[in-house]
């Protein structure tokens, strides 16, 4: 099978709601694990067999139809079970994002600010079952309880036509077979029915937790959502008032604020930007894909609130800026702030096009991270873009694109942004980001393996066609090109040289490295060599100078882009490279760490979108000799750093 992630829940969704519809009992096993054979009408049996891409699978089939089930089996076989790379959830894990939403005058959904108030919606809290009392007909309850999520889901499904499949495959897992089996069993023997329906779904979760693939194992969000779904249901604790614990993401009132344990980026995809106020997040760090993905769409967030005590309904305020998170505010004197901060953006953006001067006379580029021809289009006052990823351009596709493909969406982007420079990064995939047409042998720890540029030594032939395709916009309009995941000299030199065995470079095209890996940062003397330029990714550079997977909560905290071990890597790049340095991680689009970058001798900045404007304007107000870039470097942890800034 060639489905990136596998047969995860919304694939197996799909076969198991085919399979079901037969008079077949129809198996599956998995030829390159042994694993199996599961019984096919099963969406948990299906998702936790674990079939991965590239795995061979055997049907098996008896009943009255059994050709015509194995039939319409190899059908969606073919059809790669209607999965796509970029489809709800999966393009977002990648970095993807819908458009930021507008918002609405009352509050600051999808405003780009970073300060919010409402009431508290509770997401991921866990559902009291302190006070339930069985009654004579569990099994009755359960149904009950089992319809009524039912109908819920379908609305949801039916409402969503961006999100809907997230959705059907809540309802494949709500309809599972197998477990409600194992439910029922148990409440004949006496469980009462939500003990049973939680200790079922917890075993599931924990199968799920425990598979290979870091995206499929994600997918214990799903199990757990469907699991509290049902268990508020049976005890009458599932509303859409804001005012309920545990209330669903998809709940949530105009103008409230959703209270996560962690955010993942299902949830921050689905949030409707113009209804919630903002999303306060437990668990601390900044880089995970849910933080990236809630940030690019404009959602006011805080991360790292720790386990405050919030009540259900209660109104809570945060600042992200000065990391504050209260319960019961002072609403006057937030609502004041937020009237300060949207016209403070309002400002920014009546001079969004000019250029970002600093008040000691150094301008600096600030352009705008794209992963779609749409965050050009939307994107105020960027000085063009600094980085492309053409991974998540090209990631809703199941084969390669062509070369004239290529070249239409890069001009698109260059229109988007009225010929301004656009810095393409060649693919960037490995780690958290497969190819669907590229696919990579399992890797034991994938973000220390095969990424970026090391992946086109072996295979060259795509790079070679997306090194065409720059080239020939390049002749047309400003170009940069820049290489990923660079490591040695010698990876630079085989990249220039797969450039320019192409032909001569046109005069548009300038070409740079990513600065992701601390080896790189510590030899860019040598690696910058024959470049115009080369830009550091904060994101990746934080998680290896750190040894902190930037995906896991556990560790999220140390991965901190103004850890002082970093900005020292930042600053030897400046001082040794000899060639114009950018920022192109998430830290390039906070405002203030954006003057300390810029301080640091740092010339270009490529942000998300809606930060764009303010990060401008707060360099527009900066003096930056003023900056004790000494103190900073020396400081003792990423705390004593924002103290001095």
């Amino acid at each position: 099978m060639s489905n990136e992630h596998g047969l995860h829940a919304r694939p197996a969704a799909r076969l198991v709601g085919l399979v079901n519809g037969f008079d077949a009992t129809v198996t599956l096993t998995d030829l390159d694990t042994g694993r199996g054979p599961v019984d096919a009408g099963s969406l948990s049996m299906v998702a936790t067999l674990n079939a991965q891409q590239g795995h061979r699978l055997r049907v098996g089939a008896s009943g009255a139809q059994a050709a015509e089930v194995l039939a319409a089996i190899t059908k969606l076989a073919g059809e790669n079970f209607g999965d796509t790379a970029g489809g709800v959830g999966a393009g977002a894990a990648g970095g993807g994002a819908p458009e930021p939403g507008t918002g609405g005058s009352a509050g600051t959904g999808g405003s780009g600010l970073d300060v919010a108030i409402g009431p508290a919606v509770l997401a991921g809290v866990a559902v009291d079952l302190s006070g339930y009392v069985a009654g004579d007909d569990e099994l009755g309850q359960l149904d009950q309880a089992v319809a009524t999520v039912g109908d819920e889901l379908r609305g949801l499904r039916d409402g969503s036509p961006d999100h809907g499949e997230i959705f059907a495959a809540h309802l494949a897992l709500l309809n599972d077979r197998k477990p409600l089996e194992e439910i029922r069993a148990a409440i004949t023997a006496g469980t009462p029915a939500p003990v049973a329906w939680k200790q079922t779904y917890d075993e599931l979760a924990a199968a799920f937790e425990g598979l290979d693939d870091a995206y499929q194992r994600e997918r214990a969000q799903d199990v757990r959502a469907v699991r509290d779904r049902v268990l508020r249901a049976l005890t009458g604790s599932a509303t859409d008032e804001p005012t309920s614990a545990g209330a669903a993401p998809d709940s949530a009132a105009e103008g409230s604020i959703l209270v996560v344990p962690e955010l993942d980026a299902a949830t921050a995809a689905t949030l409707d930007a113009g209804r919630v106020a903002g999303v306060a997040v437990r668990a601390a760090g900044t880089t995970g894909h849910g933080v990236i993905v809630a940030r690019s769409r404009g959602i006011p967030l805080i991360t790292g609130i720790g386990d405050v005590e919030v009540p259900a309904g209660v109104v809570v305020a945060f600042d992200a800026r000065v990391g504050s998170f209260e319960v019961a505010p002072d609403e006057d004197a937030v609502r004041a702030t937020i009237a300060e901060r949207r016209g403070e953006r309002e400002r920014a953006l009546t001079r969004a096009d000019e250029p970002a001067t600093t008040v000691d006379g150094r301008t600096i580029g600030v352009l705008v991270n794209v992963g779609a021809v749409q965050d050009a289009v939307a994107a105020r006052g960027a000085d063009g873009s600094g980085l492309v990823r053409t991974e998540v351009l090209f990631g809703d596709r199941r084969t390669a694109p062509t070369v004239d493909e290529q070249v239409e969406q890069f001009r698109a982007i260059a229109r988007a942004l009225d010929g301004k420079p656009i810095t393409i990064r060649t693919w960037d995939i490995g780690g958290d980001k497969p190819l669907p047409f590229l696919p990579q042998d399992r890797e034991a720890n994938p973000f220390l393996g095969e990424r970026g540029i090391r992946v086109f030594r072996r295979r060259p032939e795509l790079l070679r066609d997306q090194l065409e395709a720059v080239r020939r916009v390049a002749a047309e309009t400003p170009v940069h090109v820049m290489f990923p995941m660079v490591t040695t000299a010698d990876e630079v030199a085989w990249g220039l040289h797969e450039l320019d065995d192409l032909g001569p470079r046109p005069d548009g095209l300038e070409v740079g490295i990513m600065v992701e890996v601390p080896a790189a940062a510590l030899r860019i003397a040598t690696l910058a060599i024959g470049l115009d330029f080369v830009s550091i990714g904060t994101n990746d550079l934080t998680q290896y100078t750190t040894a902190a997977d930037r995906t896991n909560t556990a560790v999220a905290p140390l991965a901190d882009g103004l850890d002082p071990a970093v900005l020292q890597l930042i600053d030897h790049v400046v001082r040794n490279a000899g060639v114009r340095v950018a920022v192109c991680g998430d830290l390039a689009s906070d405002p203030q760490s954006a003057v300390l970058l810029a301080a640091l001798g740092v010339e270009e900045l490529s942000a998300v979108g809606p930060q764009v404007p303010l990060v401008k304007a707060r360099l527009r107000q900066a003096v930056l000799s003023e900056v004790d870039t000494a103190a900073v470097l020396a400081a003792r942890d990423a705390a004593q750093v924002r103290g001095l800034l």
